[in-house]
C-alpha cells in the first residue's frame, strides 16, 4: 500500500491543518488559563464531522477522508503519537516521591481507585444496556473498562491545577500527585489486561500467562532496567553528541518496550509508559533533556492525537445527556467517597479531603486515551466515547476552579475564630503560667488524642526560650507538633496571671496555639491574627466578664 502523489498532497495538508488549528485553539484556551489539550480536542471537534464535516461535507472528505490509504497512514501517525505521549507521561512519574509518602498517600491512592472503580464496575455490570453496550457478551470487559476509566487521573492536568493554585509543593499537593501516580500505574495495568482479554492481538497470551509476563516486565524494567538506564545515561551524555544521543536512546527504548507489550497482547502504550517511568527516575537525566522530549512530543505529536479525537465521531449525533450525566455522577461520587474515607483514615480534614478528591477527579488526556483505544477495539460505542470525552473535558476545566473554591473555604476555617470551639474555652483559676499551660494542654490532649507529656514539654520549652506574654493582658503560648490541622484552646482568668509580659500587666486571656510542624507560615499568620484580634485592653476587659463559652465566641466575632 503506497501513497500516490495526490494522496501525499492531501495527507500533508491534513497534518498541517491539524497542527495549525490545534495549536491555534489551544493557545486561545491557554489565554483563559485552560490546558492546551482541551483546545486541541475542541479543534478536532470543529474540524471533524460535528461541525466542519456537517457544513462542508465534500471538503471534509477531501481533506480527512480522501482514501483508505491516507486513513491507514494517518492511523499509523496517531498510534505513534499515542505511544510517544505515554512515554512523556511516564517521564513525569517520580517513583521516589511515590514511595516516600507513607500511609496517608497509600490510603488515599488505594481508596481513590477502589471506590470509583467499584461504582463504575457495578453500574456497568448490572445496567449494561443503559450504559451503552450492544454486545451483552462483552459485559465483563466493558464493566472493567468503565471502572478503570473512572479511576484514572490525568497527572498533567492535576499538576497544572496545583501549580496554578500555588499548592504543588504543599502536603495536599504531594498527596494528590502521589495518588495520581499510583492511580495511573494501576489503571494502565488493569486496562492492558482488559485489552488482552479481548484477544485482538494475534500474539495474545492466555490471561494467567499475560499477568505473569506483565509482572515480570514491570519488575525487570523498574528494578533492574532502571539501574542500567541510570548507569548508561551519563555515559551517553559524555561520549555521544548532546542532546541527540540521549534523545535517540530515550525514543529507541520507548519504541522497543512499546513493541514488546503490543507483541504479548497488551497495548503498546503500556510498554512506553513503564519505560518512561524508569527513564524519568534517573538522577542523571538533565532537566534540559526532559524538557526537549516533552516539548517535541507535546507540540508535534500530541496535537495530532488530540485533534484526531474529534475527527472520529460526531459529538452532536452521539450525545446522550443521561449517559454523560451518569459518567459525571459516578466519577465525582467515586473520587469524593474514596478520597474522603482515605483522608479520614489518614487524619486529614474534610475540606482538604474534598480538595484531594477534586484534584484526583481531573481525567483529561488519560481518560480520552483509554476511550480512544476502547473505541478502536469495539469495546465501547460512539455514544459512550462521547460521554467519556465530555466528562474528561468537564473535570479538567472545572478541577482547578472547584479546588480553589474549597481551598478558600479551608483557609477561612483555618483562622483564629474558626478554630476556636466552645469546648476549648476554659474559665480558669490557675495560679501560675505553668499551671494554666498544663491545664490547657491536658484538655486538648484528651480531646485530640495527643501525647500530653510531649505537648506540655514542647510548649514549656518554647515558653522558657522567651516569654509569650504580650501586652494588654494577652499571652499566646504556642508550639509545633506532628498534627494535620492547627488547634486553639483559650483560658480566661479574671484577675490575670504573671506571664512576664512586655508591659508588666498580668495575662487575662491566654491563647494556646498548636500548629503543624511542616507549616511555619501558618503559625506566624495565626499568631499575628490572634494578637490583632485580642490586642486591645478594652476588648479583653469585655471578654473576661463573660461566663459562657458560646457567648464568648459570639462577642469575639464582633471584634473581627
Amino acid at each position: 500500500m503506497v501513497l500516490n502523489s495526490i494522496e501525499i498532497v492531501y495527507f500533508l495538508l491534513s497534518i498541517g491543518i491539524i497542527l495549525f488549528v490545534g495549536r491555534g485553539v489551544g493557545e486561545l484556551l491557554r489565554k483563559f488559563k485552560q490546558p492546551i489539550i482541551i483546545g486541541e480536542i475542541l479543534a478536532g471537534i470543529i474540524l471533524g464531522p460535528t461541525i466542519f464535516g456537517s457544513i462542508f461535507k465534500d471538503l471534509y472528505d477531501l481533506l480527512f477522508n480522501y482514501s483508505p490509504t491516507i486513513n491507514f497512514a494517518f492511523n499509523g501517525i496517531t498510534e505513534l503519537s499515542l505511544v510517544l505521549l505515554l512515554l512523556v507521561l511516564g517521564l513525569e512519574i517520580d517513583l521516589s516521591l511515590a514511595l516516600t509518602q507513607g500511609k496517608r498517600a497509600s490510603l488515599v491512592s488505594i481508596l481513590g481507585v477502589v471506590f470509583p472503580f467499584s461504582i463504575g464496575f457495578i453500574v456497568a455490570y448490572f445496567f449494561p444496556l443503559e450504559m451503552g453496550i450492544k454486545d451483552y457478551a462483552m459485559r465483563l470487559p466493558f464493566s472493567l473498562f468503565v471502572g478503570t476509566a473512572l479511576s484514572i487521573t490525568a497527572l498533567p492536568v492535576a499538576a497544572k491545577a496545583l501549580m496554578d493554585l500555588n499548592i504543588f509543593k504543599t502536603e495536599i499537593g504531594m498527596l494528590i500527585i502521589t495518588s495520581a501516580m499510583f492511580n495511573d500505574l494501576i489503571g494502565w495495568i488493569v486496562f492492558s489486561i482488559i485489552i488482552g482479554m479481548l484477544g485482538y492481538s494475534t500474539h495474545s497470551l492466555e490471561l494467567h500467562w499475560l499477568l505473569i509476563t506483565l509482572a515480570v516486565f514491570v519488575g525487570v524494567i523498574l528494578l533492574i532496567g532502571r539501574k542500567i538506564i541510570n548507569y548508561v545515561i551519563p555515559k551517553l551524555e559524555k561520549h555521544a553528541s548532546y542532546p541527540g544521543g540521549i534523545l535517540n536512546f530515550i525514543f529507541v527504548l520507548g519504541l522497543f518496550c512499546a513493541a514488546f507489550t503490543e507483541f504479548i497482547g497488551v497495548h503498546a502504550i503500556f510498554g512506553a509508559f513503564i519505560i518512561g517511568i524508569a527513564i524519568g527516575d534517573s538522577v542523571h537525566l538533565k532537566e534540559d533533556t526532559r524538557e526537549i522530549v516533552q516539548q517535541f512530543v507535546t507540540n508535534i505529536f500530541a496535537p495530532i492525537f488530540f485533534v484526531s479525537i474529534g475527527l472520529r465521531v460526531n459529538f452532536i449525533e452521539n450525545f446522550n445527556f443521561l449517559l454523560v450525566a451518569a459518567f459525571l455522577l459516578m466519577s465525582v461520587t467515586g473520587k469524593m467517597l474514596g478520597s474522603l474515607l482515605g483522608a479520614k483514615l489518614g487524619g486529614i480534614g474534610r475540606e482538604n479531603s474534598i480538595i484531594i478528591g477534586l484534584g484526583l477527579n481531573a481525567h483529561g488526556a488519560m481518560e480520552i486515551i483509554l476511550g480512544t483505544i476502547a473505541l478502536q477495539n469495539n469495546l465501547i460505542q460512539p455514544k459512550v466515547f462521547v460521554a467519556l470525552v465530555i466528562m474528561a473535558l468537564f473535570t479538567s476545566i472545572t478541577s482547578a476552579q472547584l479546588m480553589n473554591f474549597f481551598l478558600k473555604r479551608s483557609k477561612q476555617l483555618l483562622n483564629f475564630i474558626g478554630l476556636l470551639k466552645p469546648e476549648n474555652i476554659f474559665f480558669t483559676n490557675a495560679s501560675s503560667k505553668q499551671e494554666v499551660i498544663k491545664e490547657l494542654c491536658l484538655s486538648i490532649s484528651n480531646q485530640y488524642k495527643l501525647n500530653s507529656e510531649k505537648l506540655i514539654s514542647e510548649v514549656m520549652a518554647r515558653e522558657e526560650l522567651i516569654s509569650t506574654g504580650l501586652e494588654k493582658h494577652l499571652a499566646i503560648p504556642h508550639a509545633k507538633m506532628n498534627i494535620q490541622n492547627p488547634i486553639v484552646a483559650l483560658g480566661v482568668h479574671k484577675n490575670g496571671i504573671d506571664f512576664d509580659s512586655l508591659d508588666g500587666l498580668p495575662a487575662k486571656i491566654i491563647v494556646l496555639l498548636i500548629t503543624p510542624l511542616n507549616d511555619p507560615e501558618l503559625q506566624l499568620r495565626l499568631l499575628a491574627e490572634i494578637s490583632t484580634t485580642l490586642g486591645d485592653a478594652e476588648r479583653i476587659g469585655k471578654l473576661v466578664e463573660l461566663t459562657d463559652a458560646s457567648e464568648f465566641i459570639t462577642t469575639l466575632k464582633q471584634f473581627s
